[in-house]
């Protein structure tokens, strides 16, 4: 049986005005738009908030963020672990340091968001090397 999914007009989001589209996607991925990989990653809601008085330091995940984008991203990060042996080392490594299933996938999309950045800023292809160059290559199974 054929999948009879519609798709989402592209109306909502015209290309003369990208900009005043609140809910359209690409403007997380305009690439002068964000000065650096830290506001993307902050309006993305995947970056951690840091609280910190005296001793005491916490940190917490994101209350306030873009369901959509979360949701995608989280997705993205799934899709990844499944698809990249980069990617699941990093994930696995994210789990033996005792972070649960959905806090390490938040820390992956992070990371994901931060590897989107660096493209854009530099106008490059996605590349597994170039990307996960500081991690040292899995062995083989």
């Amino acid at each position: 049986m054929a999948c009879t999914r519609t798709l989402r007009s592209t109306a909502a989001c015209p290309a003369s005005d990208r900009s005043s589209a609140p809910g359209c996607s690409q403007n997380s991925v305009t690439p002068g738009r964000y000065a650096d990989a830290k506001a993307r990653k902050n309006y993305a809601g995947t970056a951690p908030i840091t609280r910190q008085s005296g001793k005491v330091k916490t940190v917490h995940a994101r209350f306030i963020h873009n369901d959509r984008l979360v949701n995608a991203l989280d997705l993205q990060a799934g899709a990844a672990m499944l698809r990249d042996h980069y990617v699941r080392a990093y994930y696995d490594e994210l789990r033996d340091r005792g972070l649960g299933h959905h806090a390490a996938l938040r820390q992956l999309a992070n990371r994901l968001v931060g590897i989107l950045h660096g493209c854009l800023k530099t106008r490059t292809h996605y590349g597994l090397d170039t990307a996960w160059a500081h991690r040292t290559k899995p062995t083989a199974a």
